[in-house]
């Protein structure tokens, strides 16, 4: 992450938070941090060059492209895409049911409390897409939820500076310990989404198997 943003910098940046926003795990939280503290100029990297307004603009930019994306797939395509695509993404209808339910439960206000929750703020768009909510209340909401967001981490990372590769390497033997648990938590949760997908699919087969039955 280090090496992709000192290299593409805002460019990375935008790419990274587009995707996460579209609920793809790819680490913006890190990428936001890092560019803050690229802005500070005190890491000596070919990334020093980077402006904290503009990694704070950027990344909200990526934000709000990725969240209009997620957005717009559940309001226009909703349950429907997911019958077709659906398990190419290993998306069920619980999942809807849970974003759904998840959404109604503590109204509109959730789309900026939300944003400010990992991993949550990832599938809020979706939820808000297929509630239908209008496009102005998620704007407005969407913008001051990622805003903060961004600005936060932003300037966290640019308050700290040079001291960013002190802390790095001290968390440097137990990042791969943090590493190895995290890839078997992924491997481990998309086993459990392919288990879910595979048994929506047998029950929608069972259960046009037995439509047909009378017609025998």
């Amino acid at each position: 992450m280090e090496h992709l943003l000192s290299t593409w910098g805002y460019l990375a940046l935008f790419a990274v938070t587009f995707l996460s926003s579209m609920g793809i795990p790819v680490g913006s939280e890190i990428a936001i941090v890092y560019g803050g503290a690229l802005a500070s100029g005190q890491l000596g990297t070919s990334g020093d060059h980077l402006n904290l307004f503009l990694v704070i603009l950027v990344a909200l930019v990526g934000e709000l492209v990725g969240s209009s994306a997620g957005y717009a797939i559940g309001y226009f395509g909703g349950r429907p895409l997911v019958d077709r695509v659906g398990k190419y993404v290993l998306l069920t209808h619980k999942d809807l049911d849970r974003a759904e339910r998840w959404f109604d439960g503590r109204g509109e206000s959730v789309v900026l409390i939300g944003r400010l929750i990992p991993l949550i703020r990832s599938f809020i768009s979706l939820a808000a897409g297929l509630a239908e909510m209008t496009v102005g209340k998620y704007a407005v909401l969407t913008v001051l939820g990622c805003g903060i967001w961004c600005a936060a981490l932003a300037s966290i990372g640019y308050s700290l500076g040079s001291s960013w590769h002190h802390i790095v390497q001290a968390f440097h033997y137990a990042g791969y310990v943090a590493g190895a648990l995290a890839v078997i938590a992924v491997i481990a949760v998309f086993l459990h989404r392919v288990r879910a997908v595979r048994a929506q699919g047998d029950r929608a087969v069972g259960g046009a198997g037995a439509g047909d039955e009378p017609g025998l």
